[in-house]
């Protein structure tokens, strides 16, 4: 098997990190983050073809300013720093960065020289400033390559293959920066070899090696993300696969049956239902705060799955959907950035289990799970199911989880569902969804007063799920749906629209 092509991005604190990791995959190269101060050793037993060193928050003259390890500044691999990377670059050399005020927004480049890395790009163009450092003279060996009328914006070492540009590349407001990462990618010597067929064939001999003669089971939801992970594994090691279908009680109407005969039926995939709906319920009772809800959903998860593997025989390894959102917004593990939540199979799962985890989808974005889905051959119905969170819709009841709670959530739900379905809009909508507002308002329903509970609708749009944008529902769907959730489900009276894009919120409200 050959060796997979790897650009390092080393994380120093930006709201863009992963931008960048995505622009760079875009390019069909796979990259990884990692914290700043990542030691060299590990850095370069990645054998990375290329560093980026990302933009931050921070000064580079400010106390306690991230660096990172000094050896990454003499690696024999090109370097790109951005923003604040760039200014790292130039004080590290012997530049001259000088505090300036701040530059934020449009900006427009201009090129006074060509350059490797804006091969190809016009002399002027569009690039999105976020910054308050500034370079006022280059390092000995660096030239200047572009301005804008304020700031250096590119600088480059030809010599010894480091770039710096002041701007970001990585974001929508800078609409040529694809192609810088691509020439960026190309100063790399990459093969542009990662693709969804590359993944498969490499992550099934991955699990194949890990797993060996032994036996798994694969916690299934029906999502796209289990299917896919299930099967991956399959293909790896067949009828040694066992698939695990909780009904933990916090699943939507008539989930569990259809979720099973979709695996069993079309999937022809080996799978176990598990009722288990009181045992969930009965360790939810009263529990109210986000995270605890998450922490015992994980942990209760775990116990079942190690459950069936004992009544299965020797099970070693648990298989899941994992993605690298998950991961980043559950663990405070690539850089300065803080942990968003815990995901129910990430940060959720309890410091003691029996089982080793097999998460062979844990270095992609969502968008990316569902070209490998594509190729290998998922039903659509499945590959555009729209993403159910893991504790299910105990994170869409605010407060205390009961069986009426969930009863109202469930018939709200579906109707939400029925209609964007009815409007089309179902496969171009990234979520759609109800949520149990703790809160109750007073209405007059047949010429009566009604004092009864909130229902609130959430909509957006996201390519990845780490950044959304709410999404205006067109007027008669969202008059549909409240008209039919005030007459239908029992116990409501008014409906609100969730107008929040992530960030400042989250997608889910919990």
């Amino acid at each position: 098997m050959s060796r997979r092509e790897v650009i390092v991005i080393l994380d120093f604190g930006s709201q863009y990190t992963q931008l960048i990791a995505r622009r760079i995959r875009e390019a069909h190269v796979f990259s990884e983050v990692l914290p700043y101060h990542t030691p060299f050793q590990e850095i370069e037993s990645r054998r990375p073809s290329g560093i980026v060193l990302s933009g931050g928050p921070r000064s580079v003259f400010e106390e306690g300013a991230p660096y990172p390890d000094p050896q990454v500044y003499s690696c024999h691999v090109p370097l790109l720093g951005i923003c604040y990377g760039m200014q790292l670059l130039a004080h590290r050399f012997g530049g001259e960065v000088h505090p300036s005020r701040r530059e934020y927004g449009k900006a427009r480049l201009e090129r006074a020289r060509p350059s490797a890395l804006l091969e190809g790009l016009p002399r002027t163009m569009q690039v999105w400033m976020s910054h308050g450092d500034r370079i006022e003279a280059v390092p000995s060996g660096f030239r200047r390559v572009a301005s804008t009328h304020s700031a250096l914006a590119v600088m480059e070492n030809q010599e010894r293959r480091i770039f710096g540009v002041q701007f970001h590349p990585e974001v929508v407001h800078t609409p040529l920066g694809r192609e810088v990462f691509s020439n960026f990618v190309d100063l790399c010597g990459c093969k542009r070899d990662w693709t969804a067929t590359s993944f498969i064939e490499s992550t099934v001999d991955q699990v194949r090696d890990r797993v060996g003669p032994g036996r798994a089971v694969c916690g299934l939801s029906g999502g796209v993300d289990s299917t896919v992970a299930a099967i991956l594994v399959h293909k790896s090691i067949r009828g040694r696969l066992t698939c695990v279908f909780v009904d933990n009680g916090l699943l939507r109407e008539g989930e569990f049956r259809q979720v099973l005969a979709t695996a069993r039926d079309e999937l022809q995939l080996n799978v176990v239902g598990v009722e288990a709906r009181s045992r969930f319920l009965d360790l939810l009772a009263g529990v109210e705060e986000p995270e605890r809800k998450r922490k015992i959903i994980g942990e209760t998860f775990i116990r079942v799955f190690e459950e069936e593997c004992r009544k299965l025989g020797d099970v070693r390894f648990l298989v899941q959907g994992t993605l690298y959102p998950d991961v980043i917004e559950s663990v405070s593990v690539k850089g300065p950035s803080a942990v968003i939540k815990s995901h129910h199979n990430v940060g959720g799962l309890p410091e003691q289990m029996d089982l080793e985890l097999v998460e062979p989808l844990r270095d992609l974005f969502k968008d990316e799970v569902r070209q490998v889905g594509r190729e290998l051959g998922l039903p659509r119905e499945i590959l555009w199911r729209q993403p159910f969170p893991g504790p299910g819709l105990s994170v869409r009841i605010l407060g205390p989880v009961t069986e009426e709670r969930l009863e109202l959530l469930r018939q709200a739900d579906r109707i939400v569902d029925e209609e964007v379905r009815r409007a089309g809009l179902y496969e171009q909508i990234w979520q759609s969804f109800a949520v149990l507002l703790p809160v109750k308002s007073v209405g007059v329903m047949g010429d009566g007063r009604t004092y009864e509970h909130v229902v609130a609708i959430r909509a957006v749009d996201s390519v990845d799920g780490m950044t959304a944008d709410w999404v205006s529902l067109p007027r008669e769907v969202l008059a549909r749906i409240s008209v039919r959730i005030v007459n239908e489900v029992r116990g409501v009276n008014r409906v609100v629209y969730d107008v929040t894009s992530k960030p400042p919120g989250t997608i889910e409200w919990e």
